[in-house]
């Protein structure tokens, strides 16, 4: 079971490189982020065309989540985070696709920090984690993936000083996600590429993606009732190199 995750940044405006990569790819289930488009203006029909079912929240402008199943029709859970009820934002979608439960995650950049911004992203992934935790005690099978704006360590970030300021990187961030992982969940790209940067995002400024000054933003976690099972993983870095790519490339894991 193929599982990918990719920050596509307006899912109108490049749907040609999203199906392109389908069609190359041939994920089983794919969650996507940033959809930008409004629920009614998602293209269901492309998507089905090209073989996959779909649920999704979308958010005009900004914002927008899915879960996309290869020749099946994922079954949808919850289209928002528990926790908050004023949280009127489009970046949680939960779904079951053939036994296992698939989350597809936008979490808030937090910029500028500090602020509330940065309040809002914090208490997002305190919501999160009591969410994630409630899989945990249950021994589910599940997966999180998505975008979770931040780099855990130094390793998922090109040397440099620049995004120091940065809600990415920061420290209370970092912890964050490590408090989330240390659940229990597995980092499966980390887990698999323990000292390589393997980097999913390339901001559009600055030269960034020939220099390949990147950051890994982009994460897959697996519970611990199906992490045995992970054979394989990787990014899909030539989406990113296409005309009108994405800021972020795919990310991919396999399951035995």
């Amino acid at each position: 079971m193929k599982i990918s995750t990719f920050n596509i940044n307006n899912v109108n405006r490049r749907l040609p490189n999203l199906l392109r990569w389908l069609r190359a790819a041939k994920p089983d289930v794919v969650t996507l982020q940033e959809l930008k488009s409004p629920d009614n203006d998602f293209p269901i029909s492309a998507i089905n065309k090209a073989g996959y079912g779909a649920v999704w929240r979308g958010q005009k402008t900004w914002n927008g989540v899915a879960i996309l199943a290869r020749n099946a029709e994922p079954v949808l859970i919850r289209t928002e985070l528990p926790g908050d009820r004023d949280d009127n934002e489009a970046r949680y979608i939960e779904a079951a696709v053939n036994g296992i439960i698939i989350s597809s995650i936008y979490l808030p950049n937090g910029n500028p920090q500090p602020g509330p911004k940065f309040d809002y992203k914090l208490d997002w992934f305190r919501r999160l984690k009591s969410h994630a935790a409630k899989f945990i005690k249950q021994d589910m099978p599940v997966v999180l993936a998505g975008d979770f704006n931040v780099a855990p360590t130094a390793l998922d970030i090109y040397p440099t000083k620049s995004w120091d300021k940065d809600a990415l990187i920061q420290p209370k961030s970092r912890a964050a996600f490590k408090s989330l992982v240390t659940q229990g969940w597995c980092d499966a790209i980390r887990t698999l590429y323990p000292s390589e940067p393997m980097f999913t995002f390339w901001d559009y400024k600055r030269n960034r993606w020939p220099r390949d000054a990147g950051l890994r933003l982009d994460h897959i976690l697996l519970s611990p009732a199906i992490s045995p099972r992970l054979i394989k993983g990787g990014v899909d870095r030539n989406a990113r190199s296409e005309e009108s790519a994405s800021d972020h490339a795919p990310v991919w894991i396999v399951l035995k």
